[in-house]
């Protein structure tokens, strides 16, 4: 029985610290591997607004807060700057931007971690909750084991919709003995617009075209 350590949450919080807020036009209107860099909630056009609610989500992420913490701090940031809260940003809202964000953060942080012990755990295992809210699609993933650099990952890396509670498990090669791994890619797909993996599509500029003095201060 190999036994893993809890896994810290330090990867998550940078990976939601480092996301830039974006009005919804601004992160709507990059390519998909961009936007797995920003930070946008469909809905709000304020910058200030959108900059206080990406704080909230960050204290939310870093001391391990509920969402009910989270409903909390928004509501005294609306109260404390007197801003009227956007109309569509109804509790149900609430609950799906701090699962999003959430998730997203923690799976990608999750994933690095992953990536860097596929030495020892060379395949991975879809988890699904597997309770009445859980995807049919989603569920019918749970179980299979893909190896670390299969397609599978780069399409169905969760989260893969909104709310989506869906984790993935390594797997030590010690536990891959006898044990059946997928090749082929599922028929089922990602609710639209999650099919892609949020960890490895973080958006680098292209310095390739640039002098070399210029990439050196990019790095600093």
């Amino acid at each position: 029985m190999i036994e893993l350590r809890p896994l810290p949450f330090e990867e998550a919080i940078e990976t939601f610290r480092d996301l830039v807020p974006l009005t919804a036009d601004e992160f709507y209107a990059l390519a998909q591997e961009a936007r797995a860099a920003a930070f946008t909630v469909t809905g709000v056009l304020r910058m200030d607004v959108l900059v206080d609610m990406h704080g909230a989500v960050e204290k939310a992420i870093t001391e391990g807060e509920t969402l009910a913490d989270f409903r909390n701090r928004f509501d005294d940031i609306m109260e404390t700057r007197g801003w009227m809260a956007p109309p569509d940003l109804a509790p149900y809202r609430l609950e799906t931007i701090f699962r999003n964000n959430v998730q997203t953060a923690y799976n990608t942080g999750r994933y690095n971690q992953m990536k860097d012990q596929k030495d020892a755990f060379p395949a991975w295992e879809y988890d699904a909750v597997n309770d009445a809210d859980t995807r049919p699609e989603h569920a019918a993933q749970d179980g299979k084991i893909y190896p670390v650099d299969h397609p599978f990952w780069d399409t169905w890396y969760p989260p893969n919709g909104h709310r989506c509670r869906c984790g993935v498990n390594p797997v030590h090669k010690q536990e891959l003995e006898g044990v059946k791994t997928e090749s082929e890619m599922p028929p089922e797909k990602p609710d639209q617009g999650w099919d892609h993996n949020p960890a490895k599509e973080r958006w680098k500029p292209d310095l390739s075209k640039y002098p070399e003095e210029l990439r050196t201060q990019f790095h600093l």
